[in-house]
């Protein structure tokens, strides 16, 4: 059955358009979330006030939001680094823990070691752990031709219940006999930077891991060759790019990255290895990488973007009492406003017949 109408390839959107799309996105999303807002009997506007307030409008709101922004930026930049060239990586949750958990055994098993070793292992031993996680759906895609957003996406579920069967089992806490670790040694603990605040060592390095991006993004034969395979690997391959390689070491990297994530939550804030060390982390990164259009400069803005927002709504909730996971509806529908908006911005649709 023939369609009345069909879908066109529009010509490359303007600079301007693709930088204001993103920010036409964010607002006709909070714009779509003012009726849940209204629902629960609260102006929107009042609420929204107290959400970007409480997040920017004191010294504890800001230290708040660059705490939350420190793991979904390294969420932020890992998903993005696998898009770039096409890996789907649907598994920066699961990476995160993988990476929890490694740091994990170096925090709680060198105990007396100081700072200056400790804190270096933890660092390595989180990416190595992410990494080595996000190699096997990146294996499964090269070599079997296994679809990667099931195995990342599973691969999530896999480490979580691994983690749950840890701590409730062999690394339960013997103290507390919570389902969680043993404390970290007090000298892996990631110092703080701001007296008064939660400001700690990982979001520095957060931001360093976007430097690094960028300069691989935009500065780098590397980062030319993972736009190419994005593109077309078929022609990549015939240009003398080993797309495979390419694949698997975008993959190590990104889950790498995921990886500092858990080093960050649990050396700066939990201090133990828990079952909800990470709120959604990995899922949001999927939304900051796609808000900045995988840009790191973009990322980097949604990351932020995306801790106002989550900070913003807990002290919009205890204000106003509009119930905090309207953070999470805002962060699906700025996605949806987002695709959206990619959509009609590369195609349009034309009328084939009356």
């Amino acid at each position: 059955m023939d369609l009345p109408f069909k879908v066109e390839k529009r010509p490359p959107a303007p600079l301007w358009l693709r930088v204001t799309a993103p920010i036409i996105s964010v607002v006709a999303a909070l714009a779509v979330c003012s009726a849940f807002i209204l629902y629960a009997g609260v102006n929107p506007l009042y609420g929204y006030y107290h959400l970007f307030a409480g997040a920017l409008g004191s010294t504890l709101g800001l230290s708040e939001t660059f705490v939350r922004f420190c793991p979904l930026l390294f969420c932020g930049v890992a998903v993005a680094l696998a898009f770039t060239a096409k890996f789907w990586n649907i598994g920066a949750e699961g990476q995160l823990y993988a990476g929890g958990l490694a740091a994990t055994f170096f925090g709680v098993s060198f105990i007396g070691a100081p700072s200056a070793l400790i804190i270096p292992l933890m660092f390595v031993s989180g990416f190595l752990g992410g990494a080595l996680w996000a190699a096997i759906p990146a294996l499964l895609k090269t070599k079997l031709k296994v679809d990667d957003v099931v195995t990342t996406l599973m691969g999530n579920w896999i480490i979580w219940y691994f983690t749950s069967y840890l701590l409730t089992g062999p690394w339960k806490n013997p103290v507390t006999v919570w389902p969680e670790s043993p404390a970290i040694a007090p000298t892996a603990e990631f110092p703080i930077l701001v007296p008064g605040t939660r400001i700690h060592l990982g979001i520095p390095v957060a931001l360093f891991c976007a430097f690094i991006y960028f300069l691989i993004y935009a500065r780098s034969s590397w980062g030319y060759e993972l736009k190419a395979i994005g593109a077309n690997p078929k022609a990549s391959n015939l240009m003398g790019i080993n797309v495979t390689r390419g694949l698997v070491t975008v993959a190590i990297l990104s889950g790498g990255i995921a990886g500092l994530a858990g080093v960050s939550e649990l050396g700066g804030i939990h201090h133990h290895m828990k079952t909800d060390l990470s709120f959604g982390f990995g899922y949001t990164g999927i939304v900051i990488a796609m808000l900045g259009g995988l840009h790191p400069i973009g990322v980097t803005a949604a990351a932020f973007l995306m801790s106002v927002i989550s900070t913003g709504s807990q002290v919009m909730y205890r204000v106003t009492g509009v119930p905090y996971p309207i953070s999470q509806v805002i962060e699906g529908m700025t996605l949806v406003c987002l695709l959206l908006g990619v959509f009609f911005t590369e195609y349009r649709i034309r009328r084939t017949r009356d």
